[in-house]
C-alpha cells in the first residue's frame, strides 16, 4: 500500500466540482463507489460525503497507473489527482450533481483497502435493518443515510442561531441528576463515592431550565441529550434530543410566536419551504372530538361523527348501554365502499389492536343499496338515520365504535389515518402545523389510585379554572401546548407555576404529601423562595423533527448511532455485562439467577 497520499493534498469535494472547473487539476479523496472496466476504457465513481464524481482511464492513461485502477475495488479509499473534463452532451448524467463533467486521472493513490462489505453502499439496496444497525458505519455512507445526518446539523445550526438572535443564551445542564419520578421509567447510574444512592439520568431538563430562570437568565435554549427508560416504536429512543427552551416574563402567545418563528426559519433554509404563520390553534377538547387525537393529522379531513342524538333509543344495547353508561358511539365516513368483506374484517382487527371491542359498519352501494353488519339489530329507519347523519353517498363505507369515550376516540382516531393512509387521501409534500392547547391539567390514574399530572407537577392551570382545583380536578385545564406536524407532536410545554402557595396546591392535589415534595422537588420548592419570575417555555424532539422534515419514517434514521426495540445496541452490543470488580465498586450485588445469558 502506498503511504499515506503521496505528499498529494485534497482541493476540491467530490460533489462540489461543476463545469466552472473544467480544464483545472483537482484532488479528490473519497470511497470507491462503483467500478466499470471495458478494456481500453475505466469508469469509477467516487464517492465522499458531497456527492460523486466519475473519474476515467482510457488509451491515453500510464499503462502502470492503469494497471492499478485496473485492481481498485468497491469501499476502497483513494486519492487521485487528475483534469476535469466536460462531458459530451449526449453523455450528460443529470441524476448526479457532478454529472456534466468527469476527472481524467493522473495519478492514483490507495489509501487503505477494503473487505467485501455485507451489503452495496446504495440507496437501492434491500438491506435488512438488522444488518443496517450491527454494520451501522457502513449503512452511514450511503447517500441517502449522509444527507439526513447533514440535514439534522443543519437544523441544529439554525436552532442556535435563531434562538441566540432572539436573546436565548445556551447552558448547558447535568447529565447525572436526581430521580424525580412523575413519568417514565429513569435510567439509573450508581454511585461508587456514595453507596446504595443512585443517579438518574434527565428525561429533560425541566427542572434546572427553570433554575435558570429563578437565576435571572431570562431566555434559555440547549440542544439536549435525554433518557426515558420505556418501550420504543418508530418514533420513540431510549436516548433523544431536545431543542430546550424556557423564557421569563411571558405568557402562552409569547412562547408560541417565538417558535413559529423558528419554524418558518428553518423549513425556509432547509426546505425551501415558506410556512404561513400564524399556525391554526385548536383546544384539546376539539381536537379529541373532531379527530380522536391530541396530535391530528388535519392533512386531509373525514372527521368523527357523533351518533348519540341518532341511537340513544335504538335496540342495539351495545350502542344504548355504551351512551346510557357516559360513553360513546362515533363513526368515521370514507369513500372505501369498493372494500371486500375481507378488507372489512380487517379493519376490524386493526380496532382490536387499538384497544376497542369490535367494528359495526354500513357500505352505501352504488345505488344507494345498503350491506351492514347491524343488520339484525337496528331497524332500516334507524340505519337510515345513521346513513343521513355521515351524510353518507353511494360508494361510501361508515365505520362505527362504541364503548368508554376515551377508547372509542382511540380507536377512531387511528382508523381514521389508517383509512386515509390506504386509501390514498394524504396530500404529499404538504406540512400542516398546528397547536393543541387547554390540555386537562390532571388525568385519573386507576393504578395508583389519584390524581397525576398530564404534563408535569408544575404546570401552571389555566387562570378561570384554579377555584376548581380541589372541588373538581379533572375539569381543570392548563396553560400547556404541543405544536403537531402532520400527526406527529413535534414538541410541548407549558406556562410554568411560579407561585408558592398555588404550587402547594397541585401538589395536594396529585397527592403528594409534604415530605413527597421535600424529598422530590425540595431544592426547586427552597429556589422558588428566592423571587421566581413568570416562565413558561418547552421543547421539540429534534430527532422527530429531523424525521419529518427529511420524509424518513423511523427516527433512527436520523441518529447516527440508534438502539433497537429492547434499547440495545447491535453493532457495539450494548449494554454488556461489566468485570466483577466494577460491579463491587459499586457497592451493588447481581442476583446471577435472573440473568439471562443470551446464546
Amino acid at each position: 500500500m502506498a503511504q499515506f497520499m503521496n505528499g498529494i493534498k485534497r482541493t476540491n469535494y467530490c460533489g462540489e466540482v461543476t463545469k466552472a472547473n473544467v480544464n483545472q487539476t483537482v484532488v479528490l479523496t473519497g470511497w470507491v463507489a462503483k467500478v466499470r472496466n471495458l478494456g481500453g476504457l475505466m469508469f469509477i465513481w467516487l464517492r465522499d460525503r458531497t456527492g460523486r464524481i466519475q473519474l476515467f482511464f482510457n488509451e491515453d492513461t500510464d499503462k502502470e497507473l492503469f494497471e492499478l485502477a485496473a485492481n481498485v475495488k468497491n469501499e476502497y479509499v483513494v486519492a487521485v489527482e487528475g483534469i476535469v473534463c466536460a462531458r459530451n452532451e449526449a453523455d450528460v448524467n443529470k441524476d448526479m450533481k457532478t454529472g456534466e463533467i468527469e476527472v481524467k486521472v493522473t495519478k492514483l493513490v490507495v489509501l487503505n483497502e477494503a473487505k467485501l462489505p455485507p451489503f452495496h453502499i446504495e440507496d437501492k439496496a434491500n438491506i435488512s435493518d438488522v444488518n443496517r444497525l450491527k454494520y451501522r458505519y457502513l449503512d452511514l455512507r450511503r447517500p441517502s443515510m449522509q444527507n439526513i445526518i447533514l440535514m439534522r446539523h443543519k437544523i441544529a445550526k439554525i436552532a442556535r442561531d435563531y434562538y441566540d438572535e432572539n436573546g436565548f443564551i445556551e447552558v448547558e445542564t447535568p447529565i447525572l441528576t436526581k430521580s424525580t419520578p412523575e413519568g417514565a421509567r429513569d435510567y439509573l447510574v450508581p454511585s461508587r463515592v456514595h453507596p446504595s444512592k443512585f443517579y438518574a439520568l434527565p428525561q429533560s431538563p425541566q427542572i434546572f431550565k427553570q433554575l435558570l430562570m429563578v437565576a435571572g437568565f431570562d431566555r434559555y435554549m440547549q440542544i439536549a441529550k435525554c433518557f426515558r427508560d420505556e418501550d420504543l416504536r418508530a418514533d420513540r429512543q431510549p436516548e433523544f434530543t431536545q431543542i430546550d427552551l424556557e423564557m421569563s416574563f411571558v405568557d402562552i402567545d409569547d412562547v408560541i410566536t417565538i417558535n413559529e418563528g423558528f419554524m418558518a426559519r428553518v423549513f425556509k433554509e432547509v426546505l425551501g419551504v415558506e410556512l404561513k404563520t400564524p399556525f391554526l390553534r385548536m383546544s384539546y377538547a376539539d381536537a379529541m372530538t373532531k379527530y380522536g387525537s391530541d396530535k391530528p393529522d388535519i392533512r386531509f379531513g373525514y372527521e368523527l361523527i357523533d351518533l348519540a342524538d341518532t341511537l340513544t333509543n335504538c335496540g342495539f344495547k351495545v350502542f344504548s348501554d355504551a351512551l346510557a353508561n357516559g360513553g360513546a358511539v362515533k363513526a368515521v365516513c370514507f369513500p372505501a365502499g369498493h372494500y371486500s368483506r375481507k378488507e372489512i374484517d380487517k379493519l376490524g382487527e386493526f380496532v382490536k389492536t387499538h384497544g376497542g371491542s369490535g367494528l359495526a359498519w354500513i357500505v352505501v352501494g352504488e345505488n344507494n343499496e345498503i350491506r351492514t353488519s347491524l343488520g339484525k339489530v337496528l331497524t332500516p329507519d334507524e340505519i337510515s338515520a345513521v346513513v343521513a347523519k355521515c351524510e353518507a353517498k353511494p360508494g361510501d363505507l361508515i365505520c362505527i365504535v362504541s364503548g368508554k369515550t376515551n377508547v372509542v376516540y382511540t380507536v377512531l382516531g387511528a382508523l381514521r389515518c389508517e383509512l386515509a393512509n390506504k386509501l390514498g387521501l394524504i396530500p404529499e409534500n404538504e406540512f400542516a402545523f398546528l397547536w393543541i392547547t387547554e390540555f386537562p391539567q390532571f388525568e385519573y390514574s386507576e393504578e395508583e389510585n389519584r390524581y397525576v399530572a398530564v404534563h408535569h407537577p408544575f404546570t401552571s392551570p389555566m387562570e378561570q379554572d384554579i377555584d376548581r382545583i380541589e372541588s373538581d380536578p379533572g375539569s381543570v385545564r392548563a396553560k400547556a401546548y404541543d405544536i403537531v406536524l402532520n400527526g406527529y407532536e413535534l414538541g410541548g410545554g407549558s406556562i410554568r407555576i411560579h407561585d408558592s402557595e398555588l404550587q402547594g396546591r397541585m401538589f395536594k392535589a396529585l397527592g403528594l404529601s409534604d415530605e413527597d415534595v421535600s424529598e422530590r422537588f425540595g431544592f426547586l420548592i427552597e429556589a422558588f423562595k428566592y423571587g421566581t419570575p413568570p416562565h413558561g417555555g418547552m421543547a421539540y424532539g429534534l430527532d422527530r423533527l429531523c424525521m419529518l422534515m427529511a420524509g424518513a419514517t423511523n427516527i433512527r434514521d436520523t441518529i447516527a448511532f440508534p438502539k433497537v426495540q429492547n434499547a440495545s445496541c447491535l453493532m457495539s452490543g450494548a449494554p454488556d455485562f461489566v468485570d466483577d470488580i466494577q460491579v463491587k465498586d459499586l457497592h451493588i450485588s447481581i442476583n446471577k439467577e435472573d440473568v439471562k445469558v443470551e446464546e
